[in-house]
């Protein structure tokens, strides 16, 4: 099994300032617009170099969608920020209205989601998200793993034509992908080849996998894993082939199990090879306060949650 190391950690809303920053530099097209949370959004340099293409739109995130729909008419190519819950649930029927009915190519960056968020609690998890973005026709889903793929992910959604939601996070995760990797908007990434069960996961939980990976391994358990950076539209043909392979399936992702990747997956296999799958995510739950690690113990988003479900689909292999 091919090992994944890290050598530092950074977090992944730094992947999204420096891809913005990037872009700034050879785009011209690009601009920015935020919702009061430039320093969290890292979108300092952005501003720096280029004050004439952002926009500062206050507490208002309503307005920025849609100051961001009316500036693609313009030609421009748009990315907001703020938080996710604040991306999302707060600005639904704008998203709905002006971007997605509409087809506008506007990029609807969100960092801080899921309970790694941690000590800021409940209000400001989202872990539902996914869900609302993946619903609505036309958005493209993308949840990168790491510092290295959120930069690539940034940069990559720019040349995309269309609606976009990108997701991202807080807290310092293991840097392990690698820099130089092309990111290919929905095509999924074999991280490690296996013949007893596959793992398919996305965001934070892709490195919470591969340390259950190499558990499992030192067990006698032979694990795929496979990176699921873009959730709509899903990468389907990696999946069946890996199952077809390995007979049972677990997802894993820092999300509500309802409307998730693992939902994604589970209606792939219906319609294509009904297969046993156990899901890592939370349970039709809201989160609290916390440092992250004790949020993803508690809430069954760690390694140790993996290894479990891995067994348990095992066990239900025919």
């Amino acid at each position: 099994m091919k090992k994944y190391t890290y050598t530092e950690t950074k977090d992944t809303r730094s992947g999204f300032g420096d891809g913005l920053t990037e872009l700034g530099r050879t785009n011209p097209n690009v601009v920015a617009l935020c919702a009061d949370l430039i320093g969290s959004l890292k979108m300092d340099q952005f501003i720096k170099e280029n004050p004439e293409r952002f926009f500062q739109i206050g507490i208002a995130e309503a307005n920025m969608i849609g100051i961001a729909a009316g500036l693609t008419i313009g030609g421009k190519i748009p990315f907001t920020g703020t938080f996710a819950n604040f991306s999302t649930g707060r600005v639904y029927d704008q998203i709905r209205q002006s971007v997605a009915y509409s087809g506008k190519n506007v990029k609807i960056c969100a960092s801080h989601a899921g309970v790694t968020l941690g000590e800021d609690g409940a209000t400001h998890q989202i872990l539902e998200d996914i869900g609302l973005m993946k619903m609505l026709p036309g958005m493209t889903v993308i949840n990168p793993c790491d510092y290295n793929q959120t930069k690539a992910a940034t940069i990559a959604i720019a040349d995309f034509d269309g609606p976009v939601y990108l997701r991202f996070g807080r807290p310092k995760v293991p840097v392990f992908m690698p820099a130089d990797e092309k990111f290919v908007i929905g095509k999924g990434i074999l991280l490690t080849e296996g013949t007893d069960v596959t793992i398919v996961a996305t965001g934070h939980l892709v490195w919470e996998s591969l340390q259950a990976a190499e558990q499992l391994e030192a067990e006698g358990i032979s694990v795929e894993v496979i990176n699921i950076h873009t959730i709509k539209p899903l990468d389907e043909e990696i999946i069946l082939k890996s199952i077809a392979k390995t007979g049972c399936i677990v997802t894993a992702e820092e999300h509500n199990k309802l409307g998730g990747l693992g939902e994604s997956v589970s209606r792939t296999l219906a319609l294509n090879n009904p297969t046993p799958q156990e899901f890592v995510a939370t349970n039709d739950t809201f989160g609290e306060s916390g440092t992250p690690e004790q949020l993803m113990a508690k809430y069954g988003l760690d390694a140790a949650a993996v290894v479990k479900a891995v067994k348990k689909v095992i066990s239900r292999k025919k």
